[in-house]
């Protein structure tokens, strides 16, 4: 139980403070910046990773999970266990954004700022590249794994500078979900719960290749 306590946490405080960070900055006029939003969502990522990683591995991301369970590093019969952690975290944090900000339409849900193509795609190259970060440092030298929060919340920070004006910068169906069932807003919401998907198992054979060669 402590496991899926922790990621229903850390998921928890993933979405409420990353997603509140956009509600934000709309109600304040952007006053926090994309910057600031990229800084918020890899600073959470690197508070949750030393938090929570040595409980249940801080997935709080369906794709992690899936991730990870392809790679025969997670025991599948768990995965069910953590997607309902992770989902229950994160409509938590948008029911709870919702009582805080009632006027707010949507609760800072993913959407295409250009054709659903570019979106689709785009979060499918994202993901693959964060999941190729994770699965890489949490291989192989201690010393990577001690600084593996650091780096993740790094690559995070990044794709929100770099997505974000884009798709949103989703990489996680659940942080997706929430805030479009809680905002009763669903437009192009199958994008972020296929293409993160999409970009985990492509990065698992990729680096089930190069780990092959180690």
């Amino acid at each position: 139980m402590k496991k899926y306590l922790s990621e229903f946490i850390g998921t928890f405080i993933l979405i409420f403070a990353g997603t509140g960070v956009v509600i934000v900055n709309q109600e304040m006029n952007g006053v926090v910046t994309l910057a600031g939003i990229a800084a918020c969502w890899g600073l959470i990522i690197i508070a949750t990773v030393y938090s929570f990683g040595d409980i249940s591995g801080n997935h709080i991301n369906p794709a992690v999970t899936l991730a990870f369970a392809f790679d025969k590093r997670f025991e599948w019969k768990e995965v069910p266990f953590y997607l309902t952690a992770q989902l229950a975290g994160a409509l938590a944090a948008s029911g709870l954004l919702r009582l805080m900000f009632p006027a707010n339409a949507n609760l800072g849900i993913t959407l295409p700022s250009g054709s659903w193509q570019q979106s689709f795609l785009l979060e499918v190259i994202m993901t693959f590249v964060l999941l190729m970060v994770i699965l890489r440092v949490s291989t192989g030298a201690k010393e990577k794994g001690i600084t593996a929060g650091i780096v993740i919340g790094a690559t995070v920070w990044f794709l929100v500078l770099f997505g974000g004006p884009v798709s949103g910068t989703s990489l996680n169906p659940t942080r997706s979900l929430a805030p479009a069932l809680v905002s009763g807003n669903m437009n192009f919401l199958w994008i972020y719960l296929t293409a993160p998907f999409g970009g985990a198992l492509l990065a698992v054979v990729v680096h089930r290749v190069l780990h092959s060669n180690e």
